[in-house]
């Protein structure tokens, strides 16, 4: 099954078979770990299918970029040995020094460093913008200059909503691509291409892989492109992507496909178990705001219920008595592992001002000192609250503690 003839298929029909076929030798159903790093040549230059060197191409990646296309609906993806290095070679391969970009008032703080501390030496110019706010964008785009828009929706760790088909029109209108990092909602709950987004990347590390045992990174490109500068954006970055080399291994690749055989199905339980949890969150006393875009009260929710399947496992929320609760909390549970990432089986928990964002102190994207960043596992339910009661518990009276003692 190929990416254009897998799209009359459901979304778990193309996720098990897509890039897959049983083996037409031995019959194999699972895709083989092809653990080489050269190809016999029938005479030079006689390719066996096109493979000549791993880093230029490997059967076990191609079937994972295969999967992948069909699942996103694009044209062409790329795979990568993390989501950074994907975003490096979008970056690389599409535009020069002195091009500017649009980036989010809110994004996973790697991807802002890469931009601000990798890109713009290099000559990269960029501008932020809240991309809840159309207008917001479309203000932060320069005419002329302004070659990429790029988005992440769900916003991490605040969880913003940005409006895809809206600033895709904004983009397209400057001459612009629209770049969506579809890691938080996954390729199951939100299809940016059929929004009007030109590229998607993901950190396959998370949802897609599932079981925190891998580290990879796809791009997937939009069959053709709005804008005449970029018409050939697939080749640049396939190019780019031999060039550079930052590719998937193949065991890796096997590793996510295997995850994204059973994407849908944990998503559901992801989220069945986020609504849960964000439930519970809203009646606790120690709670002062819980953010999460199923809210009726977020602000951009008529936009997410309208572009997601449903609204997502990752889940945050602040604390009434500030920065020492919430780290406070986030040391104190037994079943929710502290540690950074997203989108495994397991439940994770995270204080982002010290963890993930901790590299976007002092600047426009620093995040609040009393959020605490929750990954919803697939566990029983019940046991998860249950834990976070405990250890809210506990934060409090530490914080009651320390405000006592002050004199």
């Amino acid at each position: 099954m190929t990416a254009s003839d897998a799209q009359p298929h459901g979304f778990s029909t193309r996720a098990i078979h897509a890039g897959q076929d049983p083996d037409p030798r031995t019959g194999a159903v699972a895709p083989a770990i092809y653990a080489t790093s050269t190809y016999k040549q029938d005479g030079i230059g006689g390719f066996r299918e096109g493979y000549e060197y791993s880093r230029s191409a490997n059967p076990t990646r191609t079937a994972l970029e295969e999967c992948f296309a069909a699942l996103e609906g694009g044209s062409r993806a790329f795979a990568f040995a993390s989501g950074l290095a994907g975003q490096d070679c979008v970056i690389r391969s599409l535009l020069r020094p002195g091009d500017h970009v649009v980036v989010p008032s809110d994004a996973y703080g790697g991807t802002y460093r890469y931009i601000s501390k990798v890109a713009a030496p290099w000559g990269l110019e960029h501008d932020i913008a809240a991309v809840a706010d159309v207008d917001a964008v479309r203000q932060a785009i320069r005419p002329g200059a302004t070659k990429l828009v790029w988005l992440e929706t769900p916003t991490n760790p605040l969880l913003g909503i940005a409006d895809i088909a809206a600033i895709a029109e904004v983009t397209h209108a400057a001459g612009a691509l629209l770049v969506v990092d579809n890691t938080f909602a996954s390729a199951y709950l939100q299809q940016p291409l059929a929004l009007g987004a030109d590229i998607v990347t993901h950190s396959t590390t998370k949802y897609s892989g599932g079981h925190s045992d891998v580290v990879g990174g796809i791009v997937v490109v939009k069959d053709g492109t709005t804008t005449a500068y970029a018409e050939d954006a697939a080749e640049r970055i396939g190019f780019h992507q031999n060039a550079i080399g930052g590719v998937a291994g193949p065991f890796d690749a096997w590793l996510v496909l295997r995850g994204l055989k059973t994407l849908a199905v944990r998503m559901e339980r992801h989220c069945d178990n986020a609504e849960e949890v964000v439930e519970h969150l809203l009646r606790h006393p120690a709670v002062s705001q819980v953010l999460y875009p199923g809210l009726p009260n977020h602000p951009n929710h008529v936009v997410a219920a309208r572009q997601m399947r449903r609204f997502g496992g990752m889940v945050s929320f602040r604390l009434h008595a500030g920065e020492a609760a919430a780290v406070a909390a986030c040391g104190a549970t037994r079943l929710w592992t502290l540690g950074e990432s997203l989108g495994g089986v397991e439940s994770l928990i995270e204080h982002p001002a010290r963890m993930t964002h901790s590299s976007v102190r002092g600047t426009a994207l620093e995040v609040p000192a009393d959020l605490v960043r929750l990954s919803v596992g697939i566990e029983d339910v019940a046991d998860l609250i249950a834990d976070l009661d405990q250890a809210l518990d506990q934060a409090h009276d530490q914080a009651s503690a320390s405000a006592h003692a002050r004199p």
